[in-house]
């Protein structure tokens, strides 16, 4: 399991704050060929889930005592000036420097470059948004993770040195009313194996292909981005934080190369059934990778 150093060790693990009971979407033990096919609004996996009801506790009463050293993830309140999150030109441009400054404030790093941004709608198929991510996984592997920091950096910054660190993120922001109908859950990084997590290939294409040819053999199947899919274990601890509004946002690790803290955090969408009237959940999520120099 992920040690922490003494002082990160937070009495919040313990807390009881309420929640919910959901079922989230684990990786079956007897699932073999694990792929995700992403078209434009469509996702598809290949292996074989199953679902395991949860508790997800409630983070409101104690959100501010979470911490990105010791649990992989932080709610920060942020205003973004931005009008309309389904424009591209506003995402691109003014949103992309909004997000990259709130990163570098949140994790204290040098340089924060940006990987890419996707929208998320859980009411209606469009190809401007997905559909929400509702397995447990971690959008990167080790190895896919140190891949890109390393040609990002090496893209941007030819000539200047190296890095000694780095943080893989994601800011996830909604921009729909609150409540919402598929919330996000996030696993605190301290009740999570090291060794935990199956490689799940991402391929993307322009539309789903049928069932055989996505089991086929694949050329450099080792050099295909992969995120990291989870097999259930009773000892992860869930949370969520209910009534977001478009003026929050989470900030989670996909991957910090200094794992002597927490350096990954399993989430997953899920059906919210305390509230029976909630809104469609829209959300914004932004990869960023954050530089220590």
């Amino acid at each position: 399991m992920n040690q922490l150093p003494g002082q990160l060790r937070p009495a919040i693990l313990q807390a009881n704050s309420g929640g919910v009971e959901a079922e989230l979407q684990y990786l079956s033990k007897d699932s073999r060929i694990n792929r995700r096919y992403v078209a434009p609004g469509a996702e598809v996996n290949t292996g074989i889930y199953e679902p395991h009801r949860v508790s997800i506790r409630n983070g409101r009463p104690i959100q501010d005592r979470f911490s990105l050293d010791a649990n992989g993830f932080v709610v920060a309140r942020h205003e973004s000036a931005i009008g309309d999150f389904r424009s591209k030109a506003e995402v691109d441009g003014r949103y992309t420097t909004e997000v990259q400054e709130l990163v570098r404030k949140l994790t204290g790093a040098d340089l924060v470059l940006p990987l890419g941004w996707m929208l998320r709608a859980s009411d209606e198929v469009r190809r401007d948004a997905q559909p929400p991510a509702s397995d447990v996984h971690v959008d990167m592997t080790t190895p896919s993770a140190a891949r890109r920091a390393r040609t990002l950096f090496e893209h941007a910054r030819t000539g200047h040195g190296q890095f000694r660190r780095f943080i893989a993120t994601s800011l996830w922001r909604p921009f729909s009313d609150p409540p919402h109908d598929w919330p996000l859950a996030v696993c605190d990084a301290g009740s999570v194996e090291d060794s935990e997590g199956v490689p799940n290939l991402m391929i993307v294409t322009e539309s789903i292909p049928d069932r055989a040819s996505m089991v086929e053999d694949l050329p450099n199947a080792e050099n295909l981005p992969a995120a990291f899919v989870f097999h259930f274990n009773p000892r992860h601890r869930w949370w969520y934080f209910p009534h977001m509004t478009r003026e929050e946002v989470i900030l989670l690790k996909l991957h910090d190369s200094d794992h002597s803290r927490a350096w990954r955090v399993p989430h997953t969408a899920f059906r919210d059934p305390s509230f029976p009237n909630a809104h469609p959940r829209e959300s914004i999520e932004f990869r960023t990778i954050a530089y220590f120099l």
